[in-house]
């Protein structure tokens, strides 16, 4: 990945995303993007917002959407994202202005999605990497996407990785292994929040 962005850089787009959210809640208005930052965050990049609720210190989700291409400049795609993830999330109600207190933010900056090409459906495990790829799978009008975290923190192999992008997108688990399904795989610069509204840290994948 050629794209890099500092830790100030990762710091300053999951306060925005933070900002943006508590602004929408208390008035229903979406902030204007920031003009004086960096070239980097005025690059069109694929962009995801993660809202997760701390309860008793475990994380559990609480919104999560985002563009997988770059349609946006980055500030404004993580305005954008953000208060998508905390108002329009379908599995989940909208969020609460009281539940920012409970919450922590994590912010995926997103390379362009590359289409995995192979000569057998089988190939494609060897063609992923956990800890470091993202999937997107693609047939017909369904498609799903995957953050590379994803299979990380529920301990997925290759395989269990495939099967749970398709359900994502609405297709039986071995989709994958049909002619015509399309998987595209994209790498993530993450940086979370460590506790609700408190430092911000970049994450580093590691397959267990």
């Amino acid at each position: 990945m050629k794209f890099n962005l500092s830790d100030e850089e990762g710091a300053f787009l999951v306060k925005l995303a933070r900002r943006a959210v508590l602004e929408n809640l208390k008035d229903g208005k979406i902030i204007s993007p920031p003009k004086e930052v960096s070239s980097n965050l005025l690059e069109k990049r694929g962009v995801f917002v993660t809202i997760n609720s701390v309860i008793n210190g475990e994380k559990a989700l609480r919104g999560c959407i985002g563009f997988p291409y770059p349609i946006y400049p980055l500030v404004r795609g993580v305005i954008e994202a953000a208060v998508e993830s905390a108002t329009r999330d379908p599995r989940f109600p909208p969020m609460k202005i009281h539940e920012l207190d409970h919450v922590i933010f994590e912010v995926s900056v997103l390379t362009e999605p590359e289409l995995i090409e192979v000569n057998s459906p089988m190939e494609y495990p060897s063609r992923i990497k956990i800890g470091e790829d993202g999937l997107i799978v693609e047939r017909g009008f369904y498609r799903g996407l995957l953050l590379p975290q994803v299979p990380v923190e529920w301990g997925w192999d290759e395989e269990e990785f495939l099967c749970q992008c398709c359900l994502k997108a609405g297709l039986p688990p071995d989709g994958w292994l049909l002619k015509g399904t399309k998987i595209y795989k994209f790498q993530a610069i993450i940086f979370e929040e460590t506790s609700p509204n408190g430092p911000v840290t970049r994450k580093t994948l590691k397959k267990e």
